[in-house]
């Protein structure tokens, strides 16, 4: 496939084939924007079927990136990393480090992080090869996994969503269905556990759907009949394009909100869903927290995770304000994220090309 000619190009600014013979490492860095500042986005290792699907999947992440860092209100652009491969299997230090050399070629235009396949260890070994990278475990400021704020983010947001649906933010007897327990999966779980909500969980690994299971008393559902599940939320958490054609007319959720990345697999399924009178938060705002809790490790300044689960709360009122916003104009609601992002960007845009004009 052709870079250019990819339905997800999108005037993306930089990408960058990573090739390592002696370690292995395959690897695409995409940088969609540094309208905001240097682009942020974590890096994902996952068993891509082709390089054509981990150069799709990357190139809707690092737009993701962008228009989810503006919305936040983030002075950082957008972008995204993978490593193509097995977590479980094929990762090794040495495959780090090589990754770590490849951004640091790139000079700070892209900063890493941890996203799904990776973990802050590994994210200390990028370290000893670049210092662009953040979610560390030591250092100043560092946030360690960001997976926590992710998860209490994608929680605010399934209260606001609830609200705005149901009529109230109580989550006791709420029913909700998780689709993937990786590490924000499990702490999602947890926390609706505690709220009084009634969860469903599935995962392909059977070792994490024990875990949350034995941990939290939720009750779990082979992989293929999650989205089938006669619940009040369902909760995507793994990987994306969730959100289809098929999919959409299996749902029986009145409300979509998780912290998976992509969840349309195609933006015009945002529209589907608006028809169907379910709701829908958009992917890029309500799985922010974790991106907001690396901002500050990024920016030097040091926040308790008691802090840090306070600030990703702004995440329900965000989304509040879309929902309405979708109510009163009758436009999709991931169709109204979609156009405040990109005033947002283009009007920084502009600001930055009006001062070079000045100078």
């Amino acid at each position: 496939m052709s870079v250019f000619a990819s339905k997800s190009f999108d005037d993306h600014e930089q990408v960058v084939f990573c090739n390592d013979e002696d370690t292995g490492l395959r690897a695409i860095i995409a940088v969609h924007s540094t309208t905001l500042g240097p682009a942020v986005g974590g890096c994902r290792m996952w068993h891509y079927d082709s390089s054509d699907d981990a150069l799709e999947d990357v190139l809707r992440l690092s737009r993701g990136m962008s228009y989810k860092n503006a919305l936040a209100g983030l002075n950082l652009g957008g972008g995204k990393s993978v490593i193509i491969g097995d977590s479980r299997t094929l990762k090794t230090p040495d495959l780090m480090r090589a990754f770590g050399r490849f951004v640091d070629r790139l000079g700070g235009t892209y900063i890493t992080a941890e996203d799904m396949g990776m973990t802050t260890d590994d994210m200390d070994y990028i370290h000893e090869s670049t210092d662009y990278v953040t979610g560390l475990t030591e250092g100043k400021a560092a946030s360690g996994d960001p997976s926590p704020f992710t998860a209490h983010g994608v929680f605010a947001g399934i209260q606001a969503a609830v609200e705005h649906k149901l009529g109230s933010n109580d989550l006791k007897g709420v029913r909700v269905a998780i689709q993937g327990v990786g590490h924000v999966g499990q702490n999602l779980a947890r926390e609706l556990s505690e709220a009084g909500a009634e969860v469903i969980v599935t995962d392909v690994h059977e070792d994490n759907v024990r875990l949350v299971c034995e941990s939290t008393g939720a009750t779990s559902v082979p992989v293929d009949e999650i989205i089938m599940q006669n619940v009040d939320v369902f909760a995507p958490c793994a990987m994306g394009a969730i959100l289809n054609d098929s999919s959409i007319d299996r749902l029986k959720a009145s409300i979509i909100a998780g912290s998976a990345n992509n969840q349309l697999a195609e933006e015009r399924h945002d529209q589907c869903l608006f028809e169907r009178g379910i709701l829908y938060a958009p992917d890029f705002v309500i799985n922010a927290g974790g991106m907001m809790s690396v901002a500050n490790e990024i920016a030097g300044i040091s926040v308790s995770p008691e802090q840090g689960h306070v600030n990703v709360e702004v995440i329900g009122a965000m989304l509040s304000e879309i929902f309405t916003s979708s109510d009163n104009n009758g436009h999709a609601t991931g169709a109204v994220a979609n156009a405040l992002a990109e005033a947002k960007i283009k009007t920084a845009k502009n600001k930055d090309e009006a001062s070079s004009q000045a100078a």
